[in-house]
């Protein structure tokens, strides 16, 4: 377990707050396994969550959990990235491992962000092209078989966070369970399984998605969404929000949804 820096970097909880709204609390961000699953600059979500709890004058506390480690004793919001299916096999036993305490902590409404590889292991089962099924944690109810034809372009999603953008690159095709919630509406791009219209699943504060960008930076709402439950999770109170300048991210994300929605 290692709290920040992350990968050598300069410590994020180095960002200074807001003038006026420090020590709100502190926020406990696990990063699950990000030697393994972050190979698509998913490791910007955990950035961008660490950077922006900071400015909105809590602070920050970034452990990266490996596997064979112990998992964090303080857990108050929870993300994972996208991996080659290496990366997954070498997770999956400490998945296991993990898998009561996250339940738990799913239990107790700690958000979560699952991106790619780490929302399909977050889902019942992962079929492989050759048949061979691998068993997930089940929190979500999502069923991912394995194709050779990958689902990769720009996306827009409809969601409750308004419209949200990220970059798909998945060859698995994930289907909902009858009860399962998506996490929004494709406007554009191919989603869940390019066949629905869903992309990702939602169960409580749990979102899983196959959006890279990575997602969070370009999608403000939903970063401070995470944050808000994180927040009310670690202070027992409602979440105190500071005064933030997304213009830049506005911009670039209403860009894109201009590009691709007619």
């Amino acid at each position: 377990m290692t709290d920040v820096p992350i990968l050598g970097e300069p410590p994020e909880s180095a960002l200074p707050a807001e003038p006026g709204h420090e020590g709100k609390g502190e926020i406990h961000v696990v990063h699950l396994y990000p030697r393994e699953m972050s190979i698509y600059g998913d490791l910007g979500n955990t950035r961008c969550l660490a950077a922006r709890i900071r400015r909105h004058g809590y602070t920050p506390v970034v452990h990266q959990h490996h596997p064979g480690q112990p998992f964090p004793e303080q857990a108050h919001l929870v993300v994972g990235g996208g991996g080659q299916d290496s990366g997954q096999v070498r997770v999956e036993a400490d998945l296991e491992v993990i898998a009561d305490r996250l339940r738990d902590l799913v239990a107790a409404d700690v958000p979560m962000l699952m991106i790619c590889g780490m929302y399909q292991l977050f889902g019942n089962a992962f079929i492989t092209v050759e048949g061979k099924r691998l068993p997930g944690l089940g929190i979500l109810d999502v069923t991912t078989q394995g194709n050779e034809k990958r689902m990769i372009g720009p996306v827009v999603l409809q969601t409750e966070f308004g419209d949200v953008v990220g970059y798909e690159n998945h060859s698995g095709s994930t289907t909902l369970g009858a009860g399962q919630a998506p996490f929004g509406t494709v406007r554009s791009g191919l989603g869940n399984n390019g066949e629905d219209g869903t992309e990702g699943a939602r169960l409580r504060h749990v979102v899983g998605s196959y959006l890279h960008g990575p997602i969070l930076p370009a999608n403000p709402r939903l970063a401070d969404a995470l944050i808000g439950w994180a927040a009310e999770v670690a202070t027992g109170r409602p979440f105190e929000a500071g005064t933030l300048d997304d213009a830049i991210a506005d911009e670039a994300r209403n860009r894109q949804v201009r590009r691709l929605v007619s």
